[in-house]
């Protein structure tokens, strides 16, 4: 494979834990191809807030008490401390969230913080929409490129003639390691330099693992 350098750009919400298996994935492929990450924020408060009416209730609920904390708390630590700060806080906020079981509470995501070297009172953006404009920006840049009728992740990959080309997922369980890592980030490339390729799909037999 060619030696030369290719960025991702990834767009998650931390409360995701699909967005979550991928993200370890792109992590996988750094150590084995030579890919550098951006990470950017997106939120499935923000991607569903037009069509409640449609979601079961027991996902509306979710929306409404859990999905604004986590990203606040990260958008905030994106503005206040620079975008270099977004891939340690998602790892520890994930690590918490879903590998540990902890799910996105208040303690959880200060132990987050804990974990990525960042100030406590970052905490406190939970429960406020101080930096939802740079919020909405975010998403509205990242789902842009792909439609309103996907979700999170999405990532975007250089096409063969340099233009940019973006997917939702892939949504994988567990997340590839090594060589498996390496192939699946080949076949995304391999995907995104057909043109007109749009989707390949079949149902989810199996739920995220985390290891």
């Amino acid at each position: 494979m060619s030696e030369t350098r290719t960025t991702a750009d990834f767009w998650f919400d931390p409360l995701c834990p699909w967005a979550w298996m991928t993200s370890r994935w792109m992590l996988e492929v750094q150590e084995v191809r030579p890919v550098d990450v951006r990470w950017h924020v997106m939120s499935l408060a923000v991607l569903n807030e037009n069509k409640l009416d449609e979601l079961p209730e027991e996902y509306r609920e979710m929306l409404a008490t859990q999905a604004w904390g986590p990203v606040r708390v990260v958008v905030a630590a994106e503005q206040l401390h620079g975008p270099e700060v977004l891939g340690r806080l998602y790892t520890a906020m994930g690590t918490r969230f879903h590998n540990e079981g902890l799910g996105p509470t208040r303690e959880a995501m200060a132990a987050a913080l804990a974990d990525a070297g960042l100030p406590a009172g970052l905490l406190e953006y939970a429960e406020k929409d101080t930096y939802d404009a740079e919020l909405r920006a975010s998403h509205k840049e990242g789902i842009n490129k792909v439609g309103q009728d996907v979700g999170t992740p999405v990532i975007s990959v250089p096409g063969p003639d340099g233009t940019e080309v973006a997917f939702f997922g892939p949504v994988v369980t567990p997340a590839p390691k090594g060589e498996a890592a390496a192939r699946l980030w080949d076949g995304t490339l391999l995907v995104a330099s057909t043109p007109g390729f749009y989707e390949i799909k079949r149902t989810r037999t199996e739920g995220p693992i985390f290891d």
